[in-house]
């Protein structure tokens, strides 16, 4: 049975969807890191955690997953692994016992060197030249930024409409 045509706002296709654009990418950057990761034996949330300790060093739980957008209920399985791969380690601070310092081990320092073409492929396998690259990371950066503020400001509104509205009760 045929499916008849339907008229859908344009601003409502999928293919319009800027949201979408950048799942897509990024569903397809996993795919690529799948493949370039495999030889040094990191997954791709792995090797973000990995690029922040390489370029920051000692870091505790806190500050990684604030780096890396991450809530400690995703971070906390990744350094499992990682410190279980040998990568490194985790240890608690002496000024306060709440707060973890992630530390990079010698092999974890010595995996960067495995790991260190893993940019070019990237950079190489986009399409994109140098210029262009530039570009999409300075606009993705200021996407991010808008969308923080704009999701800032509507969760102030959402509270103060709450707010009204349960005292207007």
């Amino acid at each position: 049975m045929a499916q008849a045509e339907r008229t859908v706002n344009p601003n409502m296709r999928l293919d319009a969807q800027l949201c979408f654009a950048l799942h897509a990418a990024s569903r397809a950057f996993d795919g690529l890191y799948r493949v370039t990761l495999s030889e040094a034996g990191l997954t791709y949330p792995q090797y973000l955690v990995m690029l922040v300790l390489w370029e920051h060093g000692d870091l505790t739980v806190k500050e990684l997953g604030r780096k890396l957008r991450l809530d400690s209920g995703t971070l906390s399985p990744l350094l499992k692994r990682l410190e279980s791969a040998g990568w490194l380690e985790r240890q608690r601070t002496a000024a306060d016992e709440r707060s973890v310092m992630v530390c990079l081990t010698e092999a974890g320092t010595e995996l960067q060197e495995r790991a260190c073409d893993v940019p070019l492929h990237s950079a190489a396998s986009s399409g994109l030249n140098l210029a262009q690259a530039t570009e999409l990371r300075s606009l993705l950066a200021q996407l991010t930024e808008s969308l923080d503020s704009a999701t800032g400001e509507l969760a102030t509104q959402l509270a103060a409409r709450v707010a009204a509205d349960g005292h207007a009760e």
